[in-house]
């Protein structure tokens, strides 16, 4: 399970399962049930206290908020695929990649607050969830 949260923590920021290849589980859920699933899951294993509940509530809202506004633009892009020149095509996956990417800092700047508020025990937890994330990754 450690070695798949840094990997729900990219997925808190990712638009859906078919931009994200190692998602496919999660192609079933909507993105909210999958943006809660990994919600709960980080939060257990953070081991979050009630101290630390306000950072973690802003960085859970901006992971849900993600979902709701990559769902939207997801389905708005599916709607119009079969319509869509390449031109418009290319268009669309330009505001869905600047969408990602803006979704992904906020994720970012709300894991900052976060990260601030954990205990040394924690950080490392979480220091060494992302290190061997980034250490597999090819």
């Amino acid at each position: 399970m450690k070695k798949s949260l840094p990997i729900l923590l990219i997925l808190a920021a990712a638009p859906c399962a078919a931009v994200v290849p190692w998602a496919p589980a999660l192609a079933a859920q909507t993105e909210q049930q999958a943006a809660e699933q990994r919600i709960q899951t980080l939060q257990k294993a953070l081991a979050i206290t009630p101290a630390q509940t306000p950072a973690w509530n802003s960085f859970a809202q901006a992971m849900r908020d993600n979902a709701t506004a990559t769902d939207a633009l997801f389905r708005d892009r599916a709607a119009n695929a079969k319509t869509m020149n390449a031109v418009d095509n290319m268009k669309s996956y330009a505001s869905v990649a600047r969408a990602y990417a803006d979704n992904t800092q906020k994720l970012a700047d709300a894991f900052q607050t976060l990260y601030g508020n954990l205990s040394d025990n924690q950080k490392q937890v979480a220091d060494a969830m992302f290190r061997q994330q980034a250490s597999t990754k090819k």
